[in-house]
């Protein structure tokens, strides 16, 4: 952290914190997901398929814990390095009273924070598309009973999930790359 302080502008300040505003939030919303799953799912629950074979057994409930604490995990990370990076830029904020957005910030570090902090979310989606699957096959059968229902429910959620997180990834990815470029261009 001994890279030189580069001053941003206000507005530049400000769209740091509204972005770290963002993916807080997002990481509340999945984090309320992870907890529905879990409330979801009771020990000895038959699913909707009627052939018995196809009831998931105690190793799916345990997975579907094990990646929902994962999950949680990986979102309480991203959330909290949000938030301290939030802080930082609020407490290292200039000496005019009136302008408390504009701060004199560390711009490596905060664009190694905001990172750290979106991988904390692509895994903590991660782990909660897989703990998703596991309630799916408890609640409708096992993939492996090769029901239907099931297959739908779980193709759709790894194709739409896969197909987000390639374009988040792709996104940060992009502006961890040309951010600092861009960065130099506004100002």
């Amino acid at each position: 952290m001994s890279d030189k302080t580069e001053p941003t502008s206000a507005s530049t300040t400000k769209v740091h914190v509204t972005a770290l505003d963002g993916l807080v939030n997002v990481n509340s919303l999945f984090t309320v997901a992870v907890f529905m799953g879990l409330s979801f799912t009771t020990p000895g629950q038959r699913s909707l398929e009627d052939r018995v074979h196809c009831d998931a057994d105690a190793t799916v409930a345990r997975k579907l814990l094990v990646f929902e604490v994962v999950s949680f995990s990986f979102f309480l990370f991203s959330s909290l390095v949000a938030q301290g990076l939030k802080l930082a830029i609020n407490l290292l904020n200039s000496n005019d009273v009136d302008n408390a957005t504009k701060a004199l910030i560390n711009l490596k570090a905060l664009r190694f924070g905001m990172l750290a902090s979106a991988f904390g979310s692509v895994m903590g989606c991660v782990f909660l598309m897989l703990s998703m699957i596991n309630v799916i096959q408890i609640r409708l059968g096992m993939l492996s009973c090769g029901s239907k229902s099931t297959i739908h429910a779980v193709a759709a959620l790894v194709i739409l999930v896969t197909s987000a997180l390639l374009m988040y990834i792709s996104t940060a990815i992009f502006i961890f790359i040309r951010g600092g470029k861009l960065s130099h261009d506004i100002n």
